[in-house]
């Protein structure tokens, strides 16, 4: 046997002459050999503070620089930051969302379709394709299912052609 300290606590310990020879026995511990194989940094979640542990290919990868501890603190954090105000997905000139132009010139909330009344499936669909044209003639209420199939076959008759 032979006597070594370990490298990063430097404990005293006791390896066998063959492990020396392999080049093992150079620390004390499994949770010695982890901290020694570190080569990250800790940094602070982005959204709630928490440390959390970051390695150089994650630093490499990220093209914000921000991170986070999970899913729940990106999603909360996209949400107030990139998907809000002129950022949203649907915004056109200060106007969210097309329902509520639909909504407001009195027009009833069911599919022109299949005639579906249930206002949790009905999206706003553009005639014309074109969502940048929200003029209320353009503009039509259909079920999620029908608002699928209209795009469908639109696709499917230009993929025929």
């Amino acid at each position: 046997m032979l006597h070594r300290k370990c490298l990063v606590c430097e404990k005293s310990i006791w390896i066998k002459r063959f492990h020396a020879l392999k080049g093992w026995g150079k620390y004390c511990s499994k949770k010695c050999q982890a901290k020694k194989q570190e080569n990250g940094e800790w940094i602070q979640c982005s959204r709630c503070g928490k440390s959390i542990y970051r390695t150089p290919k994650d630093f490499k990868r990220s093209k914000s620089k921000k991170f986070f501890c999970s899913k729940a603190c990106h999603c909360s954090w996209e949400n107030e930051n990139t998907r809000c105000g002129s950022n949203a997905p649907n915004w056109i000139a200060g106007e969210q969302s097309y329902k509520k132009i639909l909504i407001k010139a009195g027009i009833s909330r069911r599919c022109r379709k299949c005639d579906m009344k249930d206002y949790r499936v009905l999206v706003v669909h553009h005639k014309d394709r074109n969502r940048k044209n929200n003029q209320i003639e353009n503009l039509e209420w259909l079920c999620m299912n029908c608002h699928h199939l209209e795009h469908l076959t639109i696709r499917h008759m230009a993929a025929m052609v």
